[in-house]
């Protein structure tokens, strides 16, 4: 045990540092390229790559890791990152769309191959049947990587200013290689295996409980993105007029307290379980009086997105303050939709199969990546479309509701199963 532990904590720093580099990348490509005169559209279509990327390294990289081991896979996710802030660095005089989008291609793979090892790490320490323990440990994980993302956008916007965006990717990529270099010597070369007869195929096969756990997901995350990752920080640069550093700080002390209640959530989500085991002979629950939250849990807080969501929208169209409106708007919207997101991490993992977990969290993310490229070509798209501005943001806004009651009716859905 004391070893898993170990493992694990080098598995966790090395999802740490790679979350800094990550954060400020996207803080530093989304705001160089808007600063070089590039429009809503364009940037969105250079981050197509990363999220597609993402879809793709989910479901080879859960197989990897299950076939090779999860050491291959957070290795080749560190060392992915640093290939392309290499690039980027190296380029930066002379970036063209194809050298962003590719670079952007590589970091979407090294961000999925590395979230896939670590969180599929976490089944492999936590004693079986512990949910609470698992709760705890999953939230954790979740809300540190979530705080230090939240610095991360602080620090693009940092070093953008300061250091000009050649010598602070170049940094970060010298960073990150001493996390590889600590995983490379550290790691164990077996942690995760399945064994030699694991088939991609196994992906798809499996429990219905993932299955509409990952739709709930697609839509969770598009509802996020479709806003929050182009519109919102376009329009806080180009509406209220804010400068870099203001625009990254106010992102990051948003994500950062976002990771905060993600961490806190075990304290008021978890709940008495009543022992019925939903599908014989799969379901890891242990049964009377173990704590964790349920697919109705869930359910609620999906739901009570939309309160944000249309607090937000109907304040804007009325003409209300907007740096008011989207700071008072996106605290309550942090609260709900981290305490969602802890969720979503705990019941993956809960019903993920102990000898074959980052096959089970790897299709999770997959459909947790398309969700994020579908929001992301919508957020450049819905944005400019609708004029930019307010109305841009609003429209955005409103295609994130719909997206919101999709979410939470496939989590009635799961609701279903996870009693049968």
């Amino acid at each position: 045990m004391q070893r898993n532990v170990r493992d694990y904590v080098v598995v966790t720093v090395g999802y740490w540092a790679f979350t800094l580099t990550d954060g400020a990348l996207r803080m530093l490509v989304l705001l160089y390229l808007h600063e070089l005169g590039y429009t809503a559209i364009q940037i969105a279509s250079l981050f197509l790559l990363y999220e597609f990327f993402g879809v793709v390294t989910n479901l080879f990289g859960g197989f990897l890791g299950a076939r090779f081991g999860l050491k291959l896979t957070l290795f080749s996710g560190l060392a992915l990152q640093i290939i392309s802030l290499a690039l980027l660095g190296v380029f930066a005089a002379g970036l063209t769309v194809p050298l962003v989008m590719f670079a952007q291609a590589l970091s979407g793979i090294a961000k999925d191959l590395t979230k896939m090892s670590s969180k599929s790490y976490i089944k492999l320490v936590v004693r079986a049947g512990d949910s609470s323990a698992l709760l705890k440990w999953i939230a954790l994980l979740t809300g540190s990587k979530n705080t230090l993302k939240g610095v991360g956008f602080f620090l693009g916007g940092l070093l953008l200013t300061l250091f000009g965006f050649r010598d602070a990717v170049l940094g970060m990529a010298a960073m990150l290689a001493v996390a590889l270099a600590l995983a490379l010597l550290l790691l164990p070369e077996a942690a995760g295996k399945a064994g030699p007869r694991v088939t991609l195929g196994a992906v798809f096969a499996g429990d219905a409980r993932l299955k509409w756990l990952s739709v709930s997901r697609f839509f969770l995350f598009g509802s996020r993105d479709v806003w929050f990752v182009l519109a919102l920080p376009i329009f806080l640069a180009t509406g209220l007029g804010w400068d870099h550093t203001r625009v990254g700080g106010f992102l990051a002390l948003w994500i950062i307290g976002y990771g905060v209640v993600q961490a806190a959530a075990p304290a008021y989500v978890g709940g008495r379980r009543n022992g019925r085991d939903g599908q014989s002979g799969r379901n890891r629950r242990s049964g009377q009086g173990d704590i964790g939250p349920t697919a109705a849990t869930l359910g609620v807080w999906t739901a009570l997105l939309l309160v944000p969501l249309v607090g937000i929208t109907a304040a804007l169209w009325y003409g209300v303050d907007p740096a008011v409106t989207l700071i008072a708007g996106l605290t309550l919207f942090g609260v709900v939709f981290a305490t969602n997101s802890a969720i979503h991490s705990y019941l993956v993992v809960e019903y993920a199969e102990s000898d074959r977990v980052s096959l089970n969290v790897g299709f999770y993310y997959m459909a947790n990546a398309a969700g994020r490229l579908v929001g992301t070509v919508l957020s450049g798209l819905v944005f400019q479309t609708a004029g930019g501005g307010i109305e841009g943001l609003v429209a955005c806004l409103i295609v994130a509701g719909f997206m919101v009651v999709l979410s939470a009716g496939a989590d009635y859905r799961l609701a279903k199963f996870e009693h049968i």
